[in-house]
């Protein structure tokens, strides 16, 4: 029996710090403490790059500009309670552009911001890492980044 692969969508909170260095955050998930960005489930009547969005107030406290379209992608399998699922996630870029000193899930979570180098070694998911080794030469990330 195959599993069907599931659709999630996931923000990548960015913003450019001293010298023009794009920085990362990151955020644990609540059960293993994996560093991993913002993600969830698409919501209906939401556009996937404003849940992605939404996901990143949730889950990190922040608010920012998003992409309309996703950077990349990438897979891995979720763990449930009795078997795993391969899930699919497009990966929306966020300009930060606010951090909240409080929001929902600010006391399961832990956040850190990161250089893209470390933040891609901090990440458990191979294609995620990949994606986020590559943003410096992505020039729609760049792009966003350097909006007023």
């Amino acid at each position: 029996m195959t599993a069907k692969t599931r659709d999630q969508i996931a923000a990548l909170p960015l913003r450019l710090a001293k010298g023009g260095v794009i920085e990362v955050l990151l955020v644990t998930s609540r059960e293993t403490k994996r560093w991993i960005v913002p993600k969830g489930w698409p919501m209906k009547g939401l556009k996937d790059r404003q849940a992605a969005a939404l996901e990143a107030q949730e889950e990190a406290g922040v608010k920012g500009h998003v992409l309309r379209d996703a950077i990349g992608t990438y897979a891995y399998w979720r763990r449930a309670e009795d078997h795993f699922q391969l899930c699919t996630v497009a990966v929306f870029a966020l300009k930060v552009e606010k951090q909240l000193k409080s929001w929902k899930e600010r006391g399961q979570r832990e956040t850190r911001w990161e250089n893209v180098l470390e933040a891609a070694h901090l990440v458990s998911e191979p294609e995620l890492s990949t994606l986020i080794v590559r943003l410096p030469a992505n020039r729609r990330v760049l792009k966003l980044l350097s909006k007023g």
